[in-house]
């Protein structure tokens, strides 16, 4: 059987946290054959936790990691940062849900924050790389701040710590009067997700693991072993694990059960000594919006100073690719919302404008599975990049070495993502929900 991969990934605008760090080492790239044990495709959250748990697994097992651009320049590359353990539903209209499954979910979250920790402390990742600092719901409107109360009392019912913050408060943190409450919890991890991605990556290659970089798999094939092929030779295992999230569906499994969606981010250039001055506030602090629509804002100290990230706006992009027009038209919407926030910062531009992939299930479910024989599946994480993309490579390279667990059965024994309707009622009304989802969040936006 041989399986023609239809799409490689396209990632518009560049990948700003990769951009922030030193230029990295040549590229590894795959040249000629190789033969190895376990093979990896995708070299982000899920294919860098599969292949450290593979190794953990299998220690002195020979792994490769193919990753079809340079390492951290994917969707991993683009994340926000943040690692949450708490329920966080993107396609719900808040972040709570059922109080049994929440648990779980959040069990299953700190699972993976956990296993992240380890990877940190093992290759050495400071703390403005991996930090367990929590985060603050951010709540700019009367609803904002209803979402938050409700969401604080779902928490105590979970028996699950969290402390509302007023009005002053939040000025105090941040430095603009913009937000009226906001709800601290304290399982978070804030991370730079590239470098934690480039830290990973580069620790994983002193023990041994291949990660070959500008090697996109054009075709997979089963005989006796599964053999990937690249423009600059192949590599042949007897498992493999696809930790490639949305683009499952180019290698042709779980068509129309995944929903590709776009999120977007802007961060500015270096803020002077005298707009860090007006601004005021904490040195550095992480929101996500109350509102699961609204908009996320970091301020971070990167190597060059302190910076601003804001992410906003969700599209719905079946062909898992945007155009130029697409960033510029988001980019406005992205100014309104910092000039909102940070009035006293008018004269700050952005430096960095781009798109990241995320997919999401109907159900809200992942797709770890053995999908063929000896082919396993490490996808779809339902916009929580961080924690559920490192939960499925957990998971996945389990179910590769035949390791139960716990978790790894709650896994298997969920339905998988649900059918989704015909494409042309599923893209309407896709699209029509994220409109009327934004709109809804009004100035939380």
């Amino acid at each position: 059987m041989t399986i023609t991969v239809t799409k490689l990934p396209v990632d518009p605008g560049p990948a700003a946290w990769n951009r922030l760090l030193p230029d990295p080492s040549p590229v590894q790239s795959l040249g000629g054959d190789v033969s190895v044990d376990f093979m990896v495709i995708g070299a982000g959250f899920a294919g860098l936790s599969a292949a450290r748990r593979l190794l953990q697994l299998r220690p002195g097992a020979r792994i490769a990691v193919l990753e079809a651009h340079r390492v951290a320049d994917g969707p991993a590359g683009r994340n926000s940062g943040f690692m949450i353990d708490l329920p966080h539903d993107l396609s719900s209209s808040d972040y709570g849900g059922a109080f049994d499954e929440d648990k779980a979910l959040t069990h299953e979250n700190r699972h993976a924050i956990s296993f992240a920790a380890d990877v940190a402390k093992e290759f050495a990742l400071g703390q403005d790389i991996f930090d367990l600092c929590g985060k603050i719901n951010g709540a700019a409107t009367v609803k904002g701040d209803q979402h938050n109360r409700d969401y604080a009392a779902h928490l105590t019912a979970m028996g699950e710590p969290s402390e509302m913050l007023g009005a002053d408060a939040m000025a105090v943190i941040t430095g603009t009067t913009y937000y009226s409450s906001g709800l601290f919890t304290a399982g978070t991890a804030v991370i730079q997700p590239a470098a934690y991605i480039r830290g990973i990556a580069e620790g994983l290659r002193q023990q041994g693991v291949h990660i070959f970089e500008n090697s996109p798999v054009t075709a997979l094939e089963r005989s006796e072993n599964w053999t990937a092929t690249t423009p600059q030779g192949r590599v042949t295992a007897p498992k493999t694990i696809l930790a490639v999230n949305g683009h499952l569906n180019s290698f042709g499994f779980l068509r129309d059960r995944l929903m590709h969606v776009f999120t977007y981010a802007s961060m500015t250039r270096v803020l002077t000594a005298n707009e860090i001055a007006q601004l005021g506030g904490d040195e550095i602090w992480a929101l996500t919006p109350a509102d699961p629509m609204g908009t996320t804002v970091r301020k971070f100290r990167a190597a060059d100073g302190l910076r601003i990230v804001v992410r906003n706006r969700f599209t719905f992009e079946p062909s898992m690719e945007v155009d130029q027009r697409r960033i510029d038209t988001v980019a406005r919407d992205h100014d309104r919302s910092f000039t909102a926030r940070f009035p006293m910062l008018q004269g700050v531009s952005m430096e960095y404008r781009w798109g990241g992939r995320l997919c999401i299930s109907r159900n809200n479910v992942s797709a770890v599975r053995e999908i063929d024989t000896n082919l396993y599946s490490a996808c779809c994480q339902n916009g929580l990049g961080a924690a559920r993309g490192t939960l499925s490579g957990i998971l996945a390279a389990e179910l590769a070495t035949q390791t139960s667990s716990p978790l790894l059965e709650r896994a298997l024994a969920s339905p998988g993502p649900s059918k989704l309707p015909p494409k042309l009622i599923a893209g309407v009304g896709a699209k029509a929900v994220l409109k009327w989802q934004e709109w809804k969040a009004g100035a939380e936006l």
